[in-house]
């Protein structure tokens, strides 16, 4: 049997802080990132709704009584509460009448099916926290000794020692973000990404939205995506790959449901592209890109190892920044920032903008390792920090390579800091 140690999440403190502010706290994210047993470090009370006897208990209570189903210590959990949607009005009603913070925790995996039974928006009553699966400085594989807080506070003087090798890096690559996948056999914890991955296509499409999906065509879906994540491919793209091995005819706007149906259940996620004030015209690429929430559900739609993985570093390199982008949208949550991508007509890019609700930002571009390719990957980061108009922008806080590998962070004799994955935190 495995022993359940809680591993402290970011989610934690944000969730206690929003608890002390509003009267309800939404916790949303893909299915066995930890939304429930994180919400239950601070539940007094629970109503398990993924439970089936609970769930048609609560059916009944909602439309008959109630107030009776929302009594009972506070806060008070309803795990996996958008297969109940009238939930929320009542809530939001219930936190009016109670006049008081922290009464409960709502988790969901999904979009309600339908809005036709919510009428409120459940502004200034209800807040949000979106939950991912698990950062490497939440998994305990990040020794933290580089803060993005700290350095957005101007502490650009860093030191971090790495101890991961590439052979490492494609391991918790693969394995991904999940809590049930640690302190388990490798074997073991690598099955966790594909069970999800064919939970996704089995069962989860069809739950999202009641509508019944080909599970051939979803799987192609995903391959297709895990192929093309961490680009700007329009949906007529996505779908040419697909019917590269689908004889039948494919509409675009069948494909365009399918994405949407993977958004609703937090499977994929677009990140936006970066407005900022540049000082030429250059024209900037506003499409957003897409990832998948965890890089391992890429490598499970693509049916590869670790060891595959090592012999195919291009594929390594793109599944890398797809794991980048997981933790630094983690640690941007618990700093109330946004994750960004920046690209324009003269294709200069930038993997990640990091940018803080007071408008300071920073830099990011994501490289597996090798000199040659961090000194080019800095180049690119100083072309454009001196695109920007500082006058209306300000200087970026810093500009970062975030590398899998290397043995140590460091700061180059431009300014730009070289910061290991293993050393990161928020």
């Amino acid at each position: 049997m495995i022993e359940k140690i809680y591993k402290k999440r970011i989610a934690d403190q944000l969730v206690a802080e929003r608890l002390e502010e509003v009267g309800a706290v939404l916790i949303e994210g893909p299915k066995w990132c930890g939304k429930t047993t994180t919400a239950l470090q601070q539940a007094k009370s629970t109503v398990m709704l993924a439970n089936p006897e609970e769930l048609q208990k609560s059916k009944i209570m909602i439309a008959t009584d109630a107030s009776r189903l929302l009594n009972g210590a506070t806060p008070r959990l309803f795990d996996e509460w958008q297969t109940i949607p009238e939930l929320w009005d009542n809530i939001r009603y219930e936190v009016d009448n109670r006049n008081a913070e922290g009464q409960f925790i709502l988790t969901g995996s999904a979009v309600p099916v339908t809005s036709d039974k919510i009428v409120h928006s459940g502004a200034g009553r209800f807040a949000w926290v979106t939950m991912r699966p698990m950062s490497l400085w939440e998994s305990e594989e990040s020794t933290g000794e580089v803060s993005l807080q700290a350095l957005f506070d101007g502490q650009l003087r860093i030191n971090g020692e790495n101890k991961h090798t590439l052979e490492d890096i494609a391991f918790m690559l693969c394995r991904g973000g999940w809590p049930s996948s640690l302190n388990r056999s490798s074997r073991a914890a690598l099955r966790v990404a594909r069970d999800y991955y064919d939970a996704v296509v089995k069962t989860d499409f069809i739950r999202v939205d009641g509508t019944l999906r080909n599970q051939t065509r979803s799987r192609m879906l995903l391959r297709s995506l895990a192929r093309l994540q961490g680009t700007q491919t329009a949906i007529s793209v996505i779908r040419q790959d697909m019917l590269a091995n689908d004889e039948s005819s494919l509409a675009e706007n069948t494909v365009a449901s399918y994405i949407e149906a993977l958004r609703n259940i937090f499977v994929v996620e677009d990140m936006p592209a970066w407005s900022t004030n540049l000082r030429s015209k250059t024209v900037i690429r506003t499409s957003p890109t897409r990832y998948f929430v965890d890089p391992s559900i890429a490598v499970a739609a693509l049916g590869i190892t670790p060891a595959e993985l090592l012999d195919d570093m291009q594929t390594f390199g793109f599944l890398f920044e797809a794991m980048a982008i997981r933790d630094l949208r983690v640690y941007a949550d618990a700093l109330d920032a946004k994750v960004y991508h920046y690209r324009d007509k003269d294709e200069l890019e930038c993997d990640a903008v990091i940018e803080l609700r007071n408008g300071r930002y920073a830099l990011v571009e994501i490289k597996i390792g090798g000199m040659d390719n961090i000194l080019i990957a800095a180049k690119q980061l100083q072309k454009l920090a001196k695109k920007i108009n500082t006058e209306k922008m300000g200087e970026p806080a810093f500009c970062m390579v975030l590398t899998a590998v290397g043995d140590e962070a460091y700061r180059l004799e431009d300014g730009t800091l070289v910061v290991p994955i293993g050393c990161l935190k928020h």
